[in-house]
């Protein structure tokens, strides 16, 4: 686990929230898209300080109705420097068709000659299938230090060892977890890793399995899914699109792809109040927690009790 600190100031949140549960904690995303840009990242990527007004509110409206996520990506190491075009990765994290594809593109506002409503659903085919995990470590300094000065290490150690998989990319969503990590196509996402556990994790996805370590949970799944999962997998092996999710009632059901299933009992717990970003006003933190489960017999349906 990462013991780095960012110097100076308030006590960083990253530190703050070192006794908050990390299952669970996911960004909740279905589909992905991925925008090289080597240039400066506002706090946000879609607030017009990188894209302009315009056409950052248009991607975003499409996202949105999309139900996509847009990032920022870039090379480690602050490269900067302008190529010939801009690498797009299109990915989606269903379990049942996961799957990413990588295409270049000009000029940014040639995104809006793509449907993104085709990120939704099976490989479209609008770019080359991308076949081993992509990698991307959090290093959005301008959203939060903690971001930068946790992140930015790993993704340059990964980027030593495993070459063009490896990007830096914007907000995955807390902060308080960096250095935080997302595995493309399957969402799988980590949080307080080390640079050698993130190498561990990298490795596992490549040999389609998950590393436990760090585990947050997959994105596809709401967070009392994500906490289900990774508490399913703690105790059953399970490749990486083994696992399916049914949170609808009041307990989660966690399906292997062989047939088993699970009920897992999850509880919402309150911890003392902390900032969730550093800078931010002390609030609540409610975490989703796994507590026990329980192997259903064959032929039970979901909502049965």
């Amino acid at each position: 686990m990462s013991e780095s600190v960012p110097p100076g100031g308030p006590v960083a949140c990253s530190v703050l929230s070192a006794d908050e549960p990390l299952p669970g904690t996911a960004v909740h995303v279905t589909g992905w898209v991925c925008i090289e840009y080597p240039g400066a990242w506002g706090r946000d990527v879609l607030d017009g300080t990188a894209l302009g007004a315009e056409l950052a509110a248009e991607l975003s409206r499409r996202a949105d109705a999309a139900a996509v996520r847009i990032m920022f990506i870039r090379r480690p190491g602050r490269d900067e420097q302008t190529r010939d075009g801009r690498t797009v990765l299109l990915a989606n994290s269903d379990p049942r068709h996961s799957w990413c594809e990588r295409l270049v593109i000009g000029e940014i506002s040639e995104l809006l000659d793509i449907d993104l409503s085709r990120v939704a659903g099976p490989a479209p085919g609008l770019g080359e299938p991308v076949v081993e995990p992509v990698v991307l470590v959090c290093a959005h300094g301008k959203r939060d230090r903690c971001c930068a000065v946790l992140g930015r290490p790993v993704a340059a150690e990964l980027a030593a060892e495993f070459g063009d998989a490896v990007w830096e990319c914007s907000h995955t969503g807390g902060h308080r977890f960096a250095p935080s990590m997302i595995l493309l196509p399957s969402g799988v996402t980590y949080g307080r890793l080390a640079p050698a556990e993130s190498e561990l994790a990298v490795r596992a996805a490549t040999a389609g399995e998950v590393y436990l370590s760090g585990l947050r949970g997959r994105s596809y799944w709401a967070p009392r899914g994500q906490a289900a999962e990774v508490f399913v997998r703690h105790s059953v092996r399970a490749g990486v699109d083994d696992l399916s999710v049914d949170d609808r009632g009041p307990d989660p059901v966690v399906t292997h792809r062989d047939g088993r299933r699970w009920r897992v009992i999850v509880q919402q717990r309150e911890l003392e109040a902390r900032p969730t970003s550093c800078g931010a006003d002390a609030k609540p933190v409610r975490p989703v927690v796994a507590v026990d489960m329980h192997e259903l017999p064959a032929g039970i349906p979901t909502g049965s009790s």
